[in-house]
């Protein structure tokens, strides 16, 4: 070996050189990194602390600082949130469905708060309250102007204890003693056995024990009803919990089968779920139907048998909500709801569509690949802005089914219910009491044209032309309701179900209309 070879570097030796001057180099970043958190944290401290000594009122630094922390989330994605201590019930309705409270649906309407739905066998319905009464107090604040979440608040509290609401019916005020309870949000929406002997589930949301609550009822509509084949209605589902998606698909798929993975920034976050367990029902025929409200662990398990081929997927190309939080604790009782990775499907597919660093950079959101689930049978939404979007607009459906409650001790079971000609010529009886008025869109939008063509100081003969055009568009509304007399029906019958059977009635009410399940049914039946 020559000197000149001793002094000249080897490949390895050249390797082994460049090792310490990336671990230098990643310190440095790590370390430019930690600086630059430190820099900003001193800045937003020294704010504060400038605010307290200068400014001229008295500030509440409790809300400044959690707004600015919400403001902060909020630029990250919609789905990392601060949990504060006080919002521990908040907490408990994401992870385990349930919460403190009375179990009750409100709406804002006309500057008020109102009851919309009551949940059967819960404190509000046993205590008498009705869809329709109008939020006078709550525990002694004055409703009047408030919001929603100010009267849910409220009304949400620690199980047990006793709360007063005074409430206005029919001009009447009303006052209800409601003890509150642990409300319990079932998982399966409703499940029966339709003809040929397919069973039905829609399914609300995966939380706490919600993959045990499906069992139950599959196992139900098999052993008492010889179920042989399934729908998974997951139409409207949020998602929830991952590890009951897993457990959910572990029913269908052999023993270790990989259905989705995780991957984010650190190993902890990384991850390959499969099934747990022996499949119960290995060969069961499935279909599956979601909508763009479908997100993920609903597009977990419809992804995820879509790629492995033992589900038909039926309906609209699902949300894309791809992104994996995690609780974690924080100071003084509080929880941060992160998101720590990303899903993806046994083919390798990204559940996400939208790529929310786009927001910390300004770019406008948009959906930034496929993402989500594309159905095999994809069909569009055939909802209009027709007589329907008016009536249920302007809450006629639902002032009607209140005024039906109170005239009609009984109605036929849900399944059986059907309106007649009869109700129908009452309920145009009261909109016509109600003043209802009928404008298609195209009229409103024609009224803006006309309006915008005046002030433009347009030629007179293109105006008395638009003009004349106006009394074409104006539609009598009784002639509208025959027109669309499947889809009046169809609203207007679910609200009045709804008020004798509540959900479940109202599911299996519905059932009889839905498109989506017809054609899903068509594809289980297929030879």
């Amino acid at each position: 070996m020559t000197l000149k070879s001793l002094l000249t570097p080897t490949r390895t030796m050249k390797k082994l050189l460049i090792i310490p001057f990336l671990l230098l180099t990643i310190n440095l970043l790590a370390e430019t990194q930690t600086t630059r958190i430190d820099k900003n944290l001193t800045i937003y401290t020294d704010v504060m602390r400038q605010l307290d000594i200068n400014y001229v009122d008295t500030l509440n630094y409790d809300d400044l600082i959690e707004t600015s922390i919400n403001y902060m989330l909020h630029k990250v994605d919609p789905y990392t949130m601060y949990i504060p201590k006080r919002e521990d019930d908040e907490l408990r309705r994401m992870t385990q469905g349930k919460y403190g409270g009375v179990g009750s649906i409100i709406m804002y309407r006309d500057s008020n708060v109102f009851v919309n739905e009551l949940y059967e066998g819960m404190p509000a319905q046993q205590c008498g309250l009705l869809p329709g009464d109008r939020f006078v107090k709550v525990d002694g604040m004055d409703c009047q102007g408030k919001n929603t979440k100010e009267v849910s608040d409220k009304l949400r509290g620690k199980p047990g204890s006793t709360i007063e609401i005074v409430l206005e019916r029919d001009s009447q005020l009303l006052t209800k003693q409601v003890t509150r309870r642990d409300i319990h949000l079932p998982a399966v929406g409703y499940a029966t056995v339709l003809h040929d002997s397919i069973g039905y589930i829609f399914f609300n949301e995966f939380t706490t024990n919600s993959a045990q609550e499906f069992l139950m009822a599959l196992d139900s509509m098999v052993q008492n009803y010889g179920a042989n084949r399934l729908i998974i209605d997951l139409r409207g589902n949020g998602g929830g919990i991952v590890d009951e998606a897993i457990q959910i698909l572990s029913y269908f798929l052999p023993k270790g089968t990989e259905v989705v993975s995780t991957r984010g920034k650190t190993e902890r976050s990384c991850h390959t779920y499969a099934t747990q367990t022996s499949p119960i029902f290995p060969n069961m025929p499935l279909v599956v139907l979601v909508n763009e409200q479908s997100a993920s662990a609903s597009e977990i398990v419809a992804g995820a048998l879509q790629d492995l081929h033992r589900a038909t997927i039926v309906g609209e190309r699902t949300f894309g909500k791809g992104l994996v939080q995690n609780i974690r604790p924080i100071a003084f009782g509080g929880h941060l709801k992160v998101t720590t990775s990303k899903y993806y499907l046994p083919s390798g597919r990204c559940i996400q569509a939208i790529d929310y660093a786009e927001r910390q950079r300004g770019n406008q959101l948009h959906r930034d690949t496929a993402g989500g689930i594309l159905p095999d049978v994809v069909l569009t939404d055939s909802a209009k802005l027709d007589i329907t979007y008016n009536l249920y607009r302007d809450h006629m459906f639902f002032d009607y089914a209140n005024r039906y409650y109170r005239q009609h001790s009984t109605i036929a079971p849900a399944k059986e219910f059907q309106l007649t000609d009869s109700d129908i010529e009452h309920f145009c009886q009261f909109l016509e009491e109600k003043q209802f008025s009928y404008e298609t869109e195209t009229g409103r939008h024609l009224g803006e044209l006309i309006k915008m063509a005046k002030q433009e100081d347009l030629d007179s003969t293109l105006l008395a032309d638009l003009e004349a055009f106006k009394p074409r568009l104006t539609v009598d509304y009784r002639a509208a309701i025959q027109r669309n007399r499947e889809e009046v029906e169809e609203m207007l019958g679910g609200e009045i179900v709804k008020r004798y059977y509540y959900h479940r009635g109202y599911y299996a009410y519905l059932l009889r209309y839905d498109k989506e399940l017809k054609r899903a049914i068509e594809e289980i039946t297929r030879p």
